[in-house]
Order: C-alpha cells, then structure tokens, then sequence
C-alpha cells in the first residue's frame, strides 16, 4: 500500500503517529509510492462480488461528501489494473457527488465485505463521461448495472488501495446472503416435517 500511504500520511498525520507509537510501523508503508498501486486479481475478484460501495467526494470549498452507490454484484466494472468504472444511474437529482467529481475529481471508495468483515479502501480520480463519448466503454459498462436511468459513466484511475484489519467490523447479510447460508437449515427442516408428517401418518394407522 506505498502510494496510498504515501497520499494519506500527511505531515499532520506521521505527526499523530509519532505520539502515538505507529510511527515505526508507518515509516514501513511508506517504502517506494512513486507510482500508482495496481490492482491485483484478489482486489478485481473483491470489487467485483461487491452489491455496493461508499463513495467519498470533496467540494471545491473542502468540504467532503459520503454516497452510499448499490447495484447487482458486478456493477463496478475493474477495467484494468489502474481502472475502475461503473454506469451512474439518476437517483434524487441533487448531483452532489457528480458535481465535486467535476470541480476537483478526488475520490476514496470504500468497499465493505461485511460477512467476512473485510473491507478495500482506494483513492482515485475520477471523471463524469457522457454516454456518447466512447460507445464501447458505454456497452461495456451497461452490461451489468444499477436499475434506473444511466446518465453518464462515472471512471476512476486508482491511485492507491488499502486493505484494513478486520476488527470493528459487524457482521451483516443481505437477504441473498442470509438465503444461501440458511439453504441447508431449510432443507433439514422440510425433511424432518416430511418424517414427523410420515410417523404422524404410521401412528394413526395403528
């Protein structure tokens, strides 16, 4: 995680470090971060499986702006190495995020993996592209989508990801999730109904 380090342990934050005993440990992550961290095949297979991630942005007046962006897995397209992009879809019209993304295009993207209690963390930039401008990326990233009406495609060039320890994270199961894992539960259940319902039926015969 150089290069992410490197953008986020600014001088006020190796400052916190320092008083606070991570110093040494942070001075490690800060090894090379003159390029760009490239996605691996675990970060892409991660993204990917993902139904939804949360999407920091910043005003021209510094002010930051969370959004939460869902869809069915697979939404957001891993483009290459550097390359993430995904079809923005119209939602309550106030355009907050697409309008910091247009005056400056810093982002951080968190996305959270929360049965395994896993989460990627990236900073990027990003940049608003009309449907017209480049049909195959358009093709490519409507394929799979958020339901709605597509208003423009929203690209991000990775600068630098941070995978994060696992503690503080609460597990939680969407209803697709919790549906696979109580699968079996529900199949052992129907079976016992069936045997109950089977003995029921030999004990009133005698």
């Amino acid at each position: 995680m150089s290069r992410y380090a490197h953008l986020a342990y600014t001088e006020s934050v190796r400052r916190e470090q320092e008083q606070n005993g991570s110093a040494a440990a942070a001075a490690r992550a800060l090894t090379g971060g003159e390029v760009p961290d490239p996605l691996g095949p675990h970060e892409a297979a991660f993204i990917a499986a993902r139904d939804g991630f949360y999407l920091a942005s910043v005003s021209e007046t510094g002010w930051p702006y969370v959004q939460h962006r869902g869809g069915p897995a697979g939404f957001v397209h891993v483009l290459d190495e550097q390359t993430l992009g995904f079809a923005d879809v119209r939602g309550n019209r106030q355009y907050i995020t697409t309008g910091n993304v247009r005056a400056g295009g810093r982002v951080a993207l968190f996305f959270m993996d929360y049965p395994h209690q896993a989460r990627l963390k990236i900073f990027g930039h990003a940049r608003a592209v009309p449907l017209d401008e480049d049909p195959g990326l358009t093709r490519t990233l409507t394929e799979t989508r958020t339901d709605g009406r597509v208003e423009r495609l929203m690209v991000i060039r990775v600068e630098g990801f941070n995978w994060n320890c696992h503690q503080h994270i609460t597990p939680r199961y969407s209803e697709a999730e919790l549906a696979e894992a109580l699968a079996p539960v529900r199949a052992r259940i129907a079976e016992l109904e069936e045997q109950n319902k089977a003995l029921r039926a030999l004990l009133g015969e005698r």
